[in-house]
């Protein structure tokens, strides 16, 4: 295994815990290279950049798939992500109702019922970090 690979996968791990290995798990058998490809470039070459901390990349992340409006399952994953790097409820909360702006009102009112259903995942033992 590469060192890339190693770094990438050690950063996916952290950020995304078990649901970001579930993803990789899941191109496994159809798409070795999809899986590869996202691990090595956004865990081990972008989240490992210096100049923002994870917290930091995973509010823009939030605040970009709920932008998207069409991202759903990515969202869930994120702020799961968030909430394991050190982003609070409230931050996560603010982020979607600032995309209000940006995105507009369907875009958010999806996001935070991912939110919800994240953050009562988190509330009743069902996420495992």
């Amino acid at each position: 295994m590469s060192e890339r690979m190693q770094k990438g996968l050690a950063n996916l791990r952290k950020i995304d815990g078990e649901a970001g290995e579930k993803v990789i798990e899941s191109l496994a058998d159809i798409s070795p290279d999809l899986a590869r490809y996202t691990i090595e470039y956004p865990f081990a070459d972008i989240y490992d950049r210096p100049g923002l901390a994870l917290r930091d990349r995973e509010i823009a992340t939030i605040a970009a798939l709920t932008a998207m409006g069409n991202a759903a399952p990515q969202l869930e994953v994120h702020i799961q992500a968030g909430l394991n790097v050190g982003v609070t409820r409230q931050e996560v909360e603010e982020v979607i109702i600032q995309m209000t702006v940006y995105a507009g009102f369907p875009a958010a009112l999806n996001a935070m019922q991912i939110a919800k259903k994240v953050f009562a995942e988190n509330e009743n033992g069902n996420h495992a970090p």
